[in-house]
């Protein structure tokens, strides 16, 4: 007669608990069973909060202290020298984001919808072109034609005439040519963005049913681009109501943007107080501007 003998686990020792595997990770603890004291999330807060008010918002704030001197905001606001350069700032941002958008929707288009050699190179140096600071661009034109450019160059030696006819640069069509140079690949960008995400179904599907393609471009392509339109107008917008070194670069004397106007009366003129006013308002609409692009952008899902 055999018995069959059993193998148990040993008893745990009396008043000790046996060990289960943990089923998550437990937090550590202090020697005595205290957990380690964390620091409140306000006090990680607090070296970038200091950083950001130390670096911009206290210069901000001397900026519209300075605003604040008795009568600078009636003075400056009630100057033609302001209302001119305020409209004048206005209207050349909205030509060039209208002419912006004209032209990289036509760009755009060309390089996503027409096979071409290169066009994936092309695509990649919008993204480069995007770096490019905006007085290099500017240089370019002066270059090409500027007063001693190659384009006057030409027509002096072809003519025999002592100058050339392109003076255009140092007007505000000058400037606008300049910005819509510049600011066009920043409409490009999420406009080819947004085409790489386009059903070329639907494209085939129209022109299989006899649709021109004005008519695709029309019906198709334009309502799914509108959301990249408007948000690449409204980044376009923000950054030509900026715009310092443009203008600068030209050399259009006659040319009054809020920028410029914000360098004649600090640097020029020494006038702080008008200088800080003028600069208040250019942040107030900047700001405006942008959360209207944010806004847009949003919807965009850019």
């Amino acid at each position: 007669m055999t018995s069959a003998l059993s193998v148990s686990a040993p008893a745990a020792p009396e008043g000790r608990r046996p060990r289960t595997a943990p089923e998550g990770r437990r937090p550590r603890t202090a020697p005595g069973g205290r957990r380690p004291r964390t620091a409140p999330a306000w006090v990680w807060a607090l070296p970038p909060v200091a950083v950001l008010g130390l670096v911009f918002l206290y210069p901000l704030a001397l900026v519209v202290r300075e605003s604040l001197a008795p009568g600078a905001y009636a003075d400056v606001l009630g100057s033609a020298s302001f209302r001119d350069a305020l409209v004048t700032t206005v209207w050349i941002a909205v030509a060039a984001t209208a002419g912006c958008l004209v032209l990289g929707f036509a760009l755009a288009l060309v390089i996503a919808f027409v096979p071409f050699p290169g066009a994936k190179a092309v695509a990649k140096f919008i993204d480069v072109f995007l770096s490019f600071p905006s007085f290099l661009i500017t240089l370019a034109l002066l270059f090409l034609y500027g007063t001693v450019g190659m384009a006057n160059g030409i027509w002096t030696d072809v003519t025999g005439a002592a100058t050339g006819p392109f003076r255009f640069l140092t007007t505000p069509w000058g400037v606008l040519l300049a910005e819509v140079t510049y600011f066009t690949p920043f409409v490009m960008r999420p406009l080819l963005a947004a085409f790489s995400q386009m059903e070329t179904a639907q494209l085939e599907v129209a022109s299989s049913l006899g649709a021109r393609p004005l008519r695709i471009v029309r019906q198709v392509i334009l309502p799914e681009a509108l959301p990249a339109l408007a948000a690449g107008g409204s980044l376009v917008l923000v950054l030509c109501l900026n715009e310092f070194g443009i203008v600068l670069f030209t050399g259009a004397k006659g040319v009054t943007t809020l920028p410029t106007l914000v360098y004649g009366k600090a640097i020029l003129e020494s006038d702080y107080a008008a200088a800080c006013v003028v600069a208040v308002v250019n942040v107030v609409l900047s700001t405006g501007l942008y959360a209207l692009y944010r806004g847009v952008s949003r919807r965009a899902g850019a």
